[in-house]
């Protein structure tokens, strides 16, 4: 899914409003159960472990961020270069630069602009994006955006899966259900409107046709996603943060990821190379296994982020 020129122009270095970024943007309510995460090289190192992050008025993505970590920023005071002291730049020859997230989707407007709501869980991440500048949506921040949604408005969730009565789709409605998210199961192929979070469930086999799920085959510069299916669905091969391959993973492997077309909800896909690949994905659809990855795949016993971080 290409980035738009908006997407790129903000996402790249997010915009700094120096008149908002010390403060909130007024005497507001107060944005409550709010999480803010810095992670670097996707997701792969915490930056700080900080606790609950000092929050007052209604504050912005950025402010909240200023308010909690040390900020420096580059042209004119527009973008931001570091936080803690980790900056943007060139490093080993591939450009990084921070990114944002809010509820576990890339906002497609500047930090200062966008609002903290009550639940959200907004995550920072300083990686290469030499192979992408966008990538949309990512599962790190689960159970949002099933939670609250986007920019303070709940969506509507469909499970569409394979075999409706099937284990793993079972498991990933009990799971959703669980966490207080009311959500429709579906059989695949049902037609809905872009304001619906969909979650699809299957085989990739069966689910990679799907308009929300098929660009994972184009690579990350598509979709966000750094890994890929064989043709025939039986193997997935897991990529690094330069787009280089590893080797393929096959039988009983699954995947856990989240793309977005444009301004649509996102798709969330809990997919395997079999049966017991989708189980295993929908098994490991939990806060606990998924925090700070954009992407899980899981193989042989172990759950691998996704991108690889290599070197």
């Amino acid at each position: 899914m290409t980035a738009t020129p908006a997407i790129v122009s903000w996402g790249i270095a997010t915009v700094l409003a120096v008149t908002l970024a010390g403060c909130g943007l007024g005497a507001g309510h107060t944005p409550t159960a709010v999480t803010l995460t810095v992670t670097r090289d996707f997701g792969s190192r915490v930056l700080t472990h900080g606790g609950a992050p000092r929050v007052r008025g209604q504050e912005t993505v950025m402010s909240l961020l200023m308010r909690n970590y040390g900020v420096s920023t580059r042209y004119g005071g527009k973008f931001v270069q570091s936080i803690d002291g980790l900056t943007g730049g060139q490093e080993s020859g591939a450009p990084v630069d921070w990114f944002y997230f809010d509820n576990g989707v890339q906002a497609s407007k500047g930090a200062a602009d966008t609002v903290v709501y009550p639940g959200d869980a907004i995550w920072w991440d300083r990686h290469d994006w030499s192979q992408t500048e966008d990538v949309p949506a990512v599962v790190g921040s689960f159970p949002q955006p099933f939670l609250t949604g986007i920019t303070g408005k709940r969506l509507p969730v469909r499970i569409e899966c394979d075999d409706v009565g099937g284990t793993a789709c079972q498991a990933v409605a009990a799971r959703l259900r669980g966490i207080g998210v009311p959500a429709a199961i579906a059989g695949l192929g049902v037609t809905g409107g872009p304001l619906t979070l969909r979650v699809l469930v299957g085989p990739w086999s069966r689910i990679g046709g799907d308009a929300g799920a098929r660009e994972i085959q184009a690579g990350p510069r598509e979709s966000g996603i750094y890994a890929r299916f064989s043709s025939d669905g039986r193997s997935l091969t897991a990529l690094d943060q330069r787009g280089r391959a590893l080797a393929p993973m096959s039988g009983d492997t699954g995947l856990v990821a989240a793309t977005r077309n444009a301004e649509d909800a996102p798709v969330w896909l809990v997919t395997g190379t079999d049966a017991r690949g989708v189980e295993l994905a929908a098994e490991g659809l939990r806060a606990d296994v998924l925090h700070d990855r954009f992407a899980a795949a899981f193989h042989a016993g172990a759950v691998i982020s996704l991108p690889q971080v290599s070197g």
